[in-house]
């Protein structure tokens, strides 16, 4: 069962992102509709016991990076047991080292505890420093809860705390500037994300798109940025602000895409596998966690959904499909 997830492309796969459910406490624009997305039936989300165990196969097989997402992982009531359980489990490189994507409601709450149970750092969504703003755009007046997440994260130790937002034209692209600022002021690092065609409206459009150049251009006017080394498999090309320390990531999913050296494969909560955030195919693992399949069972369906991984996203392609899971179903 031991061994590495290597595709056909020569990509070996040492990072799972897990979904713990496809709830979502916000109603982002981007993301889904206002009256939300259907729901998956509780009977098929995933156990904590069988999460553990997927995440013990992966790391015989090479894994050792595990992101938390959703949905929003918070809302899962057990997400800090989830974390204890993850933390313990040892790969190659000795424990898992687990970290978590999260829109920051809970973080108040929950961040000294999920410190506590060893989780390493967090990344939060903030897509606009503007209360109006923020409202529009996630269908909820909770901006002063994800700032106080933030805060609350950094004061447990979860560093370093990355701010992501998705630049949006006519919507959020004046505040490129200020939310770096935002963030240099807090020690943590700001990271711009295209927009992808993940929506569960499909209105996504390339034109409207604010691309990764533009974000570059835009900051250059207020900072000097340097470019900061090699990326290696990181999705976040990153530039030093005006000397450092403070530096700030774009990901250029869409026009300077990193599939080249992606290690990366998703788990769905309803235990479905994925090569590929835009993988059009995925691969079951609920039957087997549910039936008398071994471990080793479980391993070769995972050799078999890397083996079948392709070599980019395909968004480039004329017969592009978007996804039918929406991002909130797909987990980052």
């Amino acid at each position: 069962m031991t061994g590495q997830l290597v595709d056909r492309f020569g990509r070996v796969h040492r990072d799972l992102r897990i979904s713990l459910t496809d709830r979502c406490s916000l109603r982002c624009t981007y993301c889904m509709p206002a009256e939300g997305v259907e729901w998956l039936s509780k009977d098929n989300i995933l156990t904590t016991d069988e999460l553990e165990r997927v995440a013990r196969v992966a790391a015989a097989l090479g894994i050792t990076e595990v992101r938390l997402t959703g949905g929003e992982p918070l809302l899962r009531r057990d997400v800090v047991d989830v974390v204890r359980r993850m933390t313990q489990i040892e790969g190659e490189q000795g424990p898992l080292e687990v970290s978590i994507t999260t829109n920051g409601l809970r973080l108040v709450e929950l961040a000294g505890q999920l410190a506590d149970a060893g989780l390493a750092r967090a990344n939060v969504s903030l897509d606009t420093l503007r209360p109006d703003r923020f409202l529009a755009l996630t269908r909820r007046n909770r901006l002063d809860d994800v700032l106080a997440g933030i805060d609350a994260a950094r004061a447990a130790g979860l560093d370093p705390v990355k701010i992501n937002a998705v630049a949006m034209r006519g919507v959020n692209d004046d505040e490129l500037v200020d939310l770096v600022r935002f963030a240099a002021d807090r020690g943590a690092q700001m990271r711009f994300i295209e927009q992808m065609p993940l929506d569960a409206g499909h209105t996504w459009s390339r034109v409207e798109m604010v691309r990764g150049e533009e974000i570059l251009d835009r900051l250059s006017e207020a900072f000097t940025l340097t470019p900061v080394g090699q990326r290696g498999a990181s999705p976040a090309e990153l530039w030093q602000v005006d000397g450092g320390p403070t530096t700030v990531g774009v990901i250029a999913s869409v026009t300077a895409p990193f599939c080249g050296s992606c290690d990366r494969v998703r788990l769905t909560a309803d235990g479905q596998l994925r090569s590929c955030l835009f993988a059009r195919t995925e691969s079951d693992l609920l039957p087997l966690l549910r039936g008398d399949a071994t471990d080793a069972d479980v391993a070769d369906l995972m050799r078999r959904c890397i083996a079948g991984k392709q070599a980019g996203h395909g968004i480039d392609d004329d017969g592009f499909q978007q996804p039918d899971r929406p991002m909130s179903a797909i987990g980052g």
